[in-house]
């Protein structure tokens, strides 16, 4: 992988705990410390004297930010914006028309509409292009997502005023849209991978995810599921209550799922308590270097009682509790009060005794060293030893390491055509396959789309003759390497299976592609799954 693309992967890491990963408990600042007279004092001072103007409240941002260095990573200022977002994600949901959209070529086209939500009461649907919204026109080269979903959200039962380009005929047509409360859901997906294997790829733990899981898992059930792949990787954590409620529907007999300790705050035991939906059968988590805090509870708990296997790679390593302190402008506090510890007893937060920008290049050099693409062995990041119920050796201070390790697939990254698949003009090729072809794609079934669609070709051609003359060329070249061409073309038609149908048509066909889910299909339906319960460890190899 292009160290561009770990950077990336780092900087999302950094911003995802900023976001999300705080506890539940939310409490008002003011009620805990008093201001400092001094730093008030200063900051005025500055802005009253100052040769330049100066904003302050920047400057009090960055104060604040000063005094919390020294403390961990995950101890952070947050400002009122990135505050709003994050109890959003948290929660569950914000107020909008309920629709997803793409900017293609300076044209807002909707890409999805929420079922029975505002957009879909008022006629729109995935195609249509957003000329206007209220007196705004959204079109041009200076229009942007962010301004796209200011005008679009607002306040519960407000009306708004958008100007479509329908995708059904030609012309324009304004429709009013009340705004309503519109969910985000955190379970990506449900589907089955096989006659009897069940899949549920989780992407945060906000309000509604044990909800989301739990219809999730019946809905599997009833399609026959007897034994679960559950999806971690890239889950960067949020409410611990999500993470324990689900563990308790994995796990039997009253046991730990996770303790927390702090200097200030006496130990905290969540235990299983309820009868568990899924407490028997095979069961596999998937986890990578981006799954943090929240999601390694719920791995260490399985692995610790070897209830089932930890697939993939050693996952972030973020074993600290935060407490949430509300500021009067909205702004928060996220301060570190204990350490999540699994029921093993290790602790799973990695050393951050150097440092915070240390701490935040561990990812990067991870990938250099050659742990996440299997050039090295994998190491334990504390040879402190535990052991699970069955007495198998386990380490802390890192992160869970996985009973099975899986590379990642750095060939996949440096492929050209990959790339390509995510480029905006694949996805300006694969809109226009679906507005000019839409009756045609009336497929009954996800299975039904995936047996039936052929139309490959024609969104490539498409795309290639988006492209520059010297582009067109290169793409060609490529093409004819037949290990390109197939994931290629698993790429297009799983983004397009997501117009047809969501996330799950997405998912049904990418994951066909996908390393860790295979080899995770390869132990959970063979004879490796016991023996790895039983102390056997396994390290997969890309092909």
């Amino acid at each position: 992988m292009p160290l561009f693309f770990s950077l990336v992967l780092i900087v999302g890491m950094v911003l995802g705990f900023k976001l999300r990963d705080s506890l539940r408990n939310k409490r008002d600042i003011s009620t805990i410390v008093k201001r400092n007279d001094r730093l008030e004092e200063l900051i005025e001072l500055i802005k009253e004297r100052y040769v330049d103007t100066v904003n302050t409240d920047l400057l009090y941002q960055d104060a604040v930010t000063g005094i919390l260095d020294p403390l961990d990573p995950h101890t952070v200022y947050i400002s009122a914006e990135d505050a709003r977002i994050a109890n959003s994600e948290l929660d569950g949901g914000f107020s909008g028309i309920g629709v997803e959209f793409s900017i293609m070529h300076d044209t807002v086209n909707v890409t999805s509409v929420t079922e029975n939500g505002p957009a879909a009461k008022a006629g729109m649907v995935s195609g249509d292009q957003l000329i206007k919204v209220g007196d705004s026109v959204v079109a041009g080269t200076r229009i942007t997502s962010e301004r796209i979903m200011a005008l679009l959200r607002g306040r519960q039962g407000s009306n708004v005023s958008i100007t479509i380009r329908p995708i059904a005929y030609e012309g324009s047509r304004t429709v009013q849209v009340t705004r309503d409360m519109i969910p985000l859901y955190s379970v990506d997906a449900n589907i089955m991978l096989d006659s009897r294997t069940g899949y549920i790829k989780v992407d945060r733990f906000s309000a509604t995810t044990y909800e989301e899981f739990t219809k999730a898992l019946a809905e599997l059930k009833k399609e026959g599921a007897t034994q679960l792949i559950v999806d971690l990787r890239d889950n960067r954590g949020g409410y611990l209550d999500a993470a324990t409620s689900i563990s308790d529907e994995l796990l039997d007999n009253d046991k730990l799922i996770v303790s927390t300790r702090g200097r200030h705050t006496p130990r905290i035991d969540h235990s299983a308590k309820e009868k568990g939906a899924f407490e028997s059968g095979k069961l596999i988590v998937l986890v990578n270097e981006s799954s943090a805090s929240a999601s390694e509870v719920l791995a260490g708990a399985v692995q610790d009682w070897d209830r089932g296997l930890i697939i993939g790679r050693r996952t972030y390593g973020k074993g600290l509790v935060q407490e949430q302190y509300e500021m009067p402008d909205g702004a928060a506090l996220r301060l570190t009060i204990a350490r999540y510890y699994t029921p093993s007893g290790r602790s799973i937060q990695r050393s951050f005794s150097e440092g915070r920008d240390v701490y935040n290049e561990d990812l990067e050099n991870r990938l250099l060293d050659g742990e996440l693409t299997g050039k090295e062995q994998v190491r334990p990041a504390d040879t402190t030893p535990y052991h699970t119920a069955k007495g198998r050796l386990v380490y802390g201070g890192g992160g869970i390491t996985p009973d099975v390790y899986v590379p990642y697939d750095t060939a996949r990254w440096s492929d050209p055509l990959f790339k390509r698949a995510f480029s905006d003009e694949m996805r300006q090729a694969i809109h226009d396959h679906y507005v000019r072809n839409r009756d045609l794609l009336s497929y009954s079934s996800i299975q039904d789309f995936t047996r039936a669609f052929n139309g490959e070709d024609k969104i490539i051609s498409n795309y290639i003759g988006l492209l520059p003359p010297d582009e067109q060329r290169q793409v060609a070249k490529h093409i004819t390497v037949q290990g390109s061409n197939k994931l290629f073309r698993t790429q297009i038609k799983a983004q397009l299976a997501r117009y047809l149908f969501r996330d799950n048509g997405y998912y049904s066909i990418r994951l066909r592609e996908d390393a860790m889910v295979n080899k995770a299909l390869s132990i959970i339906n063979g004879t490796q799954y016991d023996a790895i319960l039983n102390g056997q460890r396994i390290i997969a190899q890309n092909k």
